[in-house]
């Protein structure tokens, strides 16, 4: 084993994180590390590559007996870590960002070497199978096309282990096979990898052995080719979850919300459909298909340059977010962290931030009011706090998101839209945001749902429509409804559009 941890636990001003877990790693293989937000693989992870230091336990790294005490020290050891926040400097080239802090120079001149860098920095990245000039600024280049340049970064350091922390969550289909193919070769080089994500198809796909977490403790670990979907998300939750979505038993009525012909130049045209109440319509696409600009122009995120906006039968405009919150319409961003919340706000403060007209009484803020308004969302979504006062941040990232639900559930929407609702949420928080959606619906909201994950869009939707570079290529009834179908619309196939 190139890594053994044995009996690590780690406690946090008394809160108990890690008790007793173990891992290890072979070398070459692609090792997944699973479990709920909260299950302790963050700390586990951090106390491998020297940024925590263990309270009891045991790591041993090529055989060797190591206490990191800095992320340097596990570099040097062929450890690196490839952070869900990348590393990358945008107005810096691709080389520089390659060789920072190892820049190479002429004698004691400070003159880089810039065509030898160059040119070592295009060897390594086509090894990756990306063709990308090193000389072109880092900023430029696509989301996946920054993930390869930080495993290039990470092997210019000679890393013999890699650490991938929710690799894919902002990557195309396309990127994600390139990331796939780069990783592969590499484990078939002897290179290891710990991978860390919520995607269970991914997994499955890609991984040898998977180990899970659950509270802080080892469950257990199993081979890929050994296991189930079924099998691990019972690890994870320590219960059976049911079926993966609700059982679809939705009816439709009348249309809620109209768009026809909305348009904005250099990101969509000419985009028409309908949304009715009690259904929810899934929008899926490949990334920089223009599915978000749509959902942000409708909510007034963004002005449109063309087309209209009903609600009720109703023209509409918006200007600006308030006048579409005004009318109704509620928006959960896929960023919940910039733009869903106040992070460092109390959970009862970011609740009542949508809602200050009814905590408040004659423009002062009621503490018995939103107290109740608290109580009353955060019993109905199921959030787990320790109690208003405690700060969004500290919550998982299931828990987050259910708080930002909970921000637009207060307004009573009668239109409600989500970006992403479950990128970077854990298995078990999905299921009960599903849950979430699924009833609203049924208490007649209609809701528009944007989501790159296939089986999510297939499993919750009543229609799906299906966007390819700005345009709308085709609104899929439920009965229509598979993988295939949605990819064949979503890379350019034969446009075909009902409303």
């Amino acid at each position: 084993m190139i890594v053994e941890m044995n009996g690590i636990s780690k406690a946090f001003g008394g809160n108990r994180v890690l008790e007793e877990v173990c891992f290890t790693l072979g070398k070459g293989e692609i090792h997944a590390l699973m479990g709920e937000n909260g299950a302790g693989k963050s700390t586990m992870m951090k106390i491998l590559t020297g940024i925590y230091e263990r309270d009891e336990g045991t790591v041993h790294v090529k055989g060797r007996e190591v206490i990191y005490k800095h992320p340097k020290e596990a570099e040097k050891d062929g450890i690196s870590v490839i952070h869900q926040e990348l590393n990358i400097l945008p107005e810096l080239t691709v080389a520089e960002n390659l060789f920072l802090g190892n820049e190479q120079t002429v004698g004691k001149t400070g003159w880089l070497k810039t065509k030898e860098m160059n040119h070592f920095a295009e060897q390594k990245l086509a090894e990756l199978g990306l063709e990308v000039k090193a000389s072109e600024r880092a900023g430029n280049l696509s989301v996946g096309k920054q993930q390869l340049i930080e495993i290039a970064k990470a092997l210019m350091t000679n890393a013999e282990v890699i650490i991938m922390d929710e690799p894919t969550a902002a990557l195309t289909d396309r990127e994600i096979d390139t990331l796939f193919a780069a990783v592969r070769v590499l484990q078939k080089r002897g290179v290891t990898f710990v991978y860390i994500s919520h995607r269970m198809e991914e997994i499955f796909s890609l991984c040898h052995r998977i180990t899970v977490l659950r509270d802080g403790q080892y469950i257990g670990t199993k081979d890929i080719s050994e296991t189930s979907f079924d099998d691990i998300v019972k690890m994870m939750v320590g219960r059976e979850l049911g079926g993966r979505f609700p059982e679809y038993d939705l009816d439709p009525g009348a249309v809620k919300l109209s768009i026809q012909e909305l348009s904005r130049k250099g990101e969509f045209k000419n985009i028409s459909f309908e949304v009715r109440s009690g259904e929810i319509l899934g929008i899926a696409g490949l990334m920089g298909a223009g599915r978000s600009e749509v959902v942000e122009t409708i909510f007034g995120y963004r002005r449109p340059e063309g087309g209209t906006i009903q609600i009720d039968g109703k023209l509409v405009t918006f200007r600006r977010p308030s006048d579409a919150i005004q009318r109704g319409i509620g928006f959960i961003s896929e960023d919940r962290k910039s733009k869903g919340l106040v992070e460092d706000f109390s959970v009862s403060d970011n609740i009542s931030l949508t809602n200050l007209k009814t905590v408040s009484s004659k423009g002062w803020l009621s503490t018995s009011k939103e107290k109740q308004l608290y109580k009353e969302l955060v019993e109905k979504l199921g959030v787990r706090a320790s109690g208003p006062h405690q700060t969004a941040k500290s919550l998982s990232g299931g828990n987050q998101q259910k708080v930002v639900i909970a921000k637009w559930l207060g307004i009573r929407p009668n239109v409600l839209i989500l970006d992403e609702p479950t990128r970077g949420v854990d298995v078990g928080a999905k299921k009960e945001i599903y849950t979430i959606m699924n009833e609203l619906a049924k208490e007649g909201v209609a809701i528009i749902m944007v989501s790159s994950d296939l089986p999510e869009i297939i499993g919750l939707s009543t229609r799906v429509a299906v966007m390819f570079e700005g345009k709308l290529m085709n609104v899929l009834e439920r009965s229509e409804l598979s993988e295939e179908t949605i990819m064949h619309y979503a890379t350019g196939g034969e446009k075909h559009v009902r409303k």
